[in-house]
C-alpha cells in the first residue's frame, strides 16, 4: 500500500476535524418549552405548547410534534395532541421529553366545571379582529362598507355593540334563529358577502358567535378584565433550510391575574414575506435567506419575534470578535446571520470619516500629514479626543437639535430674535456639555419670556396642545402617536386613551403678551383639560404606558419631564442613543429613528439596550458615547462589502457610503476653496451649520436637502442625490465660482511656485484626504500638460475633484 504524504495526512486530519465540528454543531444542546406554565380556569380554557430544540450552532428546530408528552394526573388535565384541556380542579405537571432532554411545565386548573359566559369584549370583538372585519379596507373604514361600520381595530367597543345589535333590527342579528342572522350567513358565505367567506360553520369562531346570539347578544354585565399584555412564543427562532417551519402561539395576560391562550384569535403578520411568510394560524415557513419580524396582534397589543433564515449546509467559519462591547454585540448578530464583516478602513479614510462626522469639516493638509506620520497605536482614539474638543462638534449637534425642535421664525408667531436666542441657548448648552437629560427638563418645563428664557419658544413654535404632545413623543421618545388620535394604533400598543391622556400633560400651557410685541410669556395656567374624541371624557394625565402620576400642586410639564428623563424610562435614552448611532452610521438600529414601534423593531435590540445603558451610566454626556462608537471596529470598517455581507444593509457588517448633509457639504466646499459665505444675521465667513433660523436658506442648501423645519420628522433633512444637485455642482457657482473666487490655484502657481504635479497632490489631500494614485496622477497630468493655460487646466482638475462622488460622500 502506498504511504500517505505529509500533505495528505494534514488534509485528512483537517477534514476529520471539520467533520467533527459539523457533527458537534448539529447536536441538540437543549430544549425549551413555551409557555413555561399553564393556568386553565374554566371548562373552555385550553393551552397550546411549542417545543423548540436548540443546536450548538444556535439553529432552532420546532420539535413539538416529535416530542413525548405526558400529564402527571389525567384527573386534572388531559392532552389533545399538544393542547392541554382541563378535566378537574387541582395542580399537576406536564412532562416533555425529546432526544434525551426533559422539561416540566406546572399546570393549575380551577373551576374546570364552570361554563364561562360569552363576553362581547373578550370573545366577540376578537373574532371581528381575527376575521379582518374591522380593518381599514373593510368595515373599519371611516364610512364603513356596504352599509355596516365598525370602529377601526375595535377602538370603540360600545359603538360597535350598538351598531351590531341596533342597526337593521331583526336582520343583522336574529335572536330567534341565530343561524339566520345576516351577520352569520355572510361570515360563512351562505349569502353574498363582499369580504368573502371568513370562516367555516364548524369553526370555533362560528360557535362563539352563535353562543353569544343564543344568550341574547347581551352587553357585558360588568367591565371585563383588561388585557394588560400578550406574549408570543418562541421569542426567537433560527431556521435552517427552505421549508423549515416554526409554529408560534400567543398568550394573553389580564388585569385580574388570569391568562388565556389566544393563538386562534390573534392576527399574525410578518415584516418580510420573502424570507418568512406567515400563515393565519401562526405557522412560519423559512423561504429565502434573511430575517423577519413575525408579529401577533390581539386586543390593543402587538408583540413580535425575530426569525432568521439560513441556507442549508452553509459554509461559514465564525470570525474572531475584536473591539469593545459594541463589537461583541454587532458580532453576535452577524454570527446569527452567518455574515462575515469587512475589514477595517485605512488611516486616510478614518481621518476623513471622523472629521466630517464629528466636526462637519474636512481635515486640513497639516492634520493629514500629522495623522499619517503618527505611528502610535492609539492615534485614532487621540484623533477623536481632539475633534470632540472643537466647537464645531457642538455646532453640528445644535443644528441637529434645532431641526428637530423646528427653530424657525414665523411672521406672526416667532420673531427672528426669538429664533436666534433659542438657537444660541441650544448651542450654549451643548458647548458647555450640559447633560442632555438636564437640557430636556429645562426645555419642557420652561416658563417666562421667549426673549429672557429662550427655551420657552418650544411652546411658541407649536401652540396646539395635541400637536405639542405628538412632537414631544416623536422627538424625545421616537414614538409617532399621531395614529392614535382617531383610532387605536394599528401596529403598536398605543390606544386613543393613551393619546389623549398623554396630551393632557400639555393642556395647561398659558401664553400672554409681553411688553415687547415680538415677545410672548409662557406660563402654567393651572387649568385646562383634554377631552377624548369619542365620548368627550376629560382625560387624566398619564404617562405612555398607563401610569398616572401625582400632580398635586405641580406643573404637569415638570412632572412629565422628570419621568421622561428618569433612568428607568424605557424610551428617552434608547431614542437618544439611536439618533447618535444613526448620525455615525447613516442608518439607525431602529430606522427611521423616530418611528419606534413593535412593527418596526431594532435590528439589534441588545446593542440598542447596551448603548442606552451606557448613556445613562455616562449621565447623558454623549461625547463619551461618541468615543465608544468611533473606537468600535463596526464604525472603522471599510465601505467595501464582501461576498458574505454584500446584501446586508442594517447589521453594520461594512460601513455605509453616506452623502454629506447639505450644511456640512457647503461648509466643506467653502473650506476646500477657501471662500466665505454670508448668511442672514451672521458675519461673513460663518458656516452654514451656524445658521440659527430655519427660514434662512440658499439655493444650494435647499437643493441639497436642508431641513425646512416644518415638522419634527427626522426625514426632513434629506441626503438622497438628485439630478438638480448634480446640475448645480456641474454648472452652478458652488464649485467653479468658488474655485475662481478662492484663487488657490493661482496662488500655488504664482506665489508658492508649485509644479502642476504638486498642485494636483494638494487638491487631493485638501478634498479627499489622500494622495492621488499613480494612475490618477498620470491621467491628470497628461491632460494638464496638453493645455497651455496651466491655471485653467488645474482649476478644471479642482472642479472635477469637487464633483466626484468621493468628495460628496462620506466613506
Amino acid at each position: 500500500m502506498k504511504r500517505m504524504t505529509a500533505t495528505g495526512m494534514i488534509a485528512l486530519a483537517m477534514s476529520i476535524g471539520m467533520a467533527s465540528l459539523a457533527v458537534a454543531e448539529s447536536e441538540i444542546v437543549k430544549i425549551d418549552v413555551y409557555p413555561e406554565s399553564a393556568e386553565l380556569l374554566t371548562s373552555r380554557d385550553q393551552q397550546r405548547f411549542v417545543v423548540r430544540a436548540i443546536r450548538a450552532d444556535d439553529v432552532t428546530i420546532d420539535v413539538t410534534s416529535e416530542a413525548k408528552w405526558s400529564v402527571g394526573d389525567d384527573k386534572i388535565a388531559k392532552l389533545q395532541g399538544t393542547t392541554l384541556l382541563p378535566t378537574g380542579d387541582g395542580e399537576t405537571k406536564l412532562a416533555i421529553e425529546y432526544s434525551g432532554f426533559e422539561a416540566e411545565v406546572p399546570v393549575k386548573v380551577a373551576q374546570a366545571d364552570a361554563e364561562r359566559p360569552v363576553s362581547f369584549k373578550l370573545d366577540v370583538m376578537p373574532v371581528f379582529m381575527r376575521a379582518g372585519c374591522n380593518t381599514g379596507s373593510c368595515h373599519g373604514a371611516a364610512r364603513g362598507k356596504d352599509g355596516f361600520r365598525l370602529s377601526l381595530f375595535g377602538f370603540d367597543p360600545k359603538g360597535d355593540y350598538d351598531r351590531i345589535t341596533r342597526e337593521l333590527a331583526s336582520r343583522r342579528i336574529n335572536l330567534a334563529v341565530p343561524q339566520a342572522s345576516l351577520l352569520m350567513e355572510k361570515s360563512i358565505g351562505a349569502v353574498p358577502h363582499t369580504g368573502g367567506k371568513l370562516f367555516d360553520q364548524d369553526s370555533e369562531y362560528y360557535a362563539t358567535m352563535i353562543r353569544w346570539l343564543e344568550s341574547g347578544a347581551q352587553r357585558d354585565p360588568s367591565e371585563p378584565p383588561v388585557c394588560e399584555k400578550i406574549e408570543i412564543y418562541p421569542p426567537k427562532a433560527v431556521l435552517e433550510g427552505e421549508g423549515a417551519k416554526q409554529q408560534f402561539i400567543v398568550k394573553a395576560f389580564y388585569a385580574d391575574g388570569t391568562t388565556r391562550d389566544v393563538t386562534d384569535l390573534a392576527v399574525f403578520l410578518t415584516s418580510n414575506d420573502n424570507s418568512v411568510p406567515m400563515e393565519k394560524d401562526g405557522m412560519a415557513t423559512a423561504a429565502n435567506r434573511g430575517e423577519a419580524f413575525v408579529m401577533a396582534r390581539f386586543d390593543t397589543h402587538t408583540v413580535g419575534s425575530q426569525v432568521i433564515v439560513l441556507p442549508k449546509d452553509l459554509q461559514y467559519e465564525k470570525p474572531q470578535v475584536a473591539g469593545n462591547y459594541i463589537d461583541e454585540l454587532v458580532g453576535a448578530k452577524l454570527h446569527k446571520l452567518r455574515i462575515v464583516p469587512s475589514g477595517l478602513c485605512s488611516d486616510e479614510e478614518y481621518l476623513r470619516r471622523t472629521t466630517i462626522d464629528i466636526t462637519g469639516q474636512l481635515p486640513t493638509a497639516e492634520e493629514y500629514a500629522a495623522f499619517v506620520a503618527d505611528q502610535s497605536p492609539d492615534k485614532r482614539a487621540k484623533l477623536v479626543d481632539r475633534l470632540l474638543e472643537r466647537k464645531e462638534f457642538a455646532e453640528i449637534w445644535a443644528m441637529k437639535w434645532a431641526q428637530l425642535l423646528m427653530i424657525k421664525s414665523e411672521n406672526n408667531r416667532v420673531s427672528y430674535k426669538s429664533a436666534f436666542l433659542y438657537n444660541s441657548w441650544l448651542q450654549e448648552k451643548i458647548a458647555n456639555e450640559v447633560p442632555l437629560d438636564e437640557m430636556v427638563r429645562e426645555l419642557l418645563g420652561a416658563t417666562g419670556g421667549t426673549f429672557s428664557n429662550p427655551p420657552t419658544n418650544f411652546y411658541e413654535v407649536e401652540r396646539n396642545t395635541l400637536k405639542t404632545a405628538e412632537n414631544v413623543a416623536q422627538v424625545f421618545m421616537g414614538i409617532r402617536t399621531q395614529c392614535a388620535q382617531c383610532h387605536n394604533h394599528p401596529f403598536d400598543r398605543w390606544t386613543m386613551d393613551d393619546y389623549y391622556s398623554f396630551a393632557a400633560f400639555f393642556a395647561q400651557v398659558g401664553r400672554k403678551n409681553a411688553e415687547d410685541e415680538r415677545e410672548r410669556i409662557i406660563y402654567d395656567r393651572r387649568g385646562g383639560d383634554v377631552r377624548h374624541l369619542v365620548d368627550n371624557r376629560v382625560m387624566t394625565p398619564k404617562f405612555l404606558g398607563g401610569v398616572e402620576p401625582d400632580l398635586k400642586g405641580r406643573d404637569r410639564r415638570e412632572v412629565f419631564a422628570e419621568w421622561l428623563t428618569a433612568p428607568e424610562n424605557p424610551f428617552f435614552a434608547a431614542n437618544t442613543a439611536n439618533r447618535i448611532w444613526d448620525h455615525f452610521f447613516g442608518v439607525g438600529i431602529i430606522d427611521p429613528v423616530d418611528d419606534i414601534r413593535v412593527s418596526n423593531p431594532a435590528s439589534n435590540p441588545e446593542l440598542l439596550d447596551a448603548l442606552a445603558t451606557k448613556l445613562i451610566e455616562y449621565k447623558y454626556d454623549f461625547k463619551k458615547l461618541v468615543k465608544d462608537i468611533c473606537a468600535s471596529n463596526a464604525y472603522q470598517r471599510t465601505t467595501l462589502p464582501n461576498d458574505s455581507n454584500k446584501s446586508d444593509t442594517k447589521n453594520f457588517a461594512y460601513a455605509q457610503v453616506r452623502r454629506i448633509p447639505a450644511e456640512q457639504l457647503l461648509d466643506c466646499i467653502s473650506q476646500a476653496t477657501e471662500t466665505q459665505d454670508k448668511f442672514k444675521g451672521l458675519p461673513l465667513g460663518a458656516r452654514a451649520v451656524q445658521i440659527a433660523d430655519g427660514k434662512t436658506s440658499t439655493y444650494f442648501l435647499t437643493t441639497f436637502g436642508r431641513a425646512e423645519r416644518a415638522t419634527v420628522c427626522a426625514c426632513e433633512a434629506k441626503t438622497s442625490p438628485t439630478l438638480s444637485q448634480a446640475l448645480h455642482m456641474l454648472n452652478g457657482d458652488a464649485t467653479q465660482g468658488k474655485i475662481a473666487k478662492g484663487k488657490l490655484v493661482s496662488d500655488w502657481l504664482n506665489e508658492e511656485k508649485l509644479s502642476p504635479e504638486q498642485i494636483v497632490e494638494k487638491i487631493y489631500v485638501r478634498c479627499l484626504s489622500r494622495q492621488p494614485t499613480d494612475e490618477e496622477k498620470t491621467r491628470l497630468m497628461a491632460v494638464v500638460d496638453q493645455d497651455e493655460n496651466k491655471q485653467q487646466a488645474l482649476e478644471d482638475v479642482f472642479w472635477a475633484v469637487l464633483n466626484s462622488r468621493e468628495f460628496l460622500f462620506n466613506h
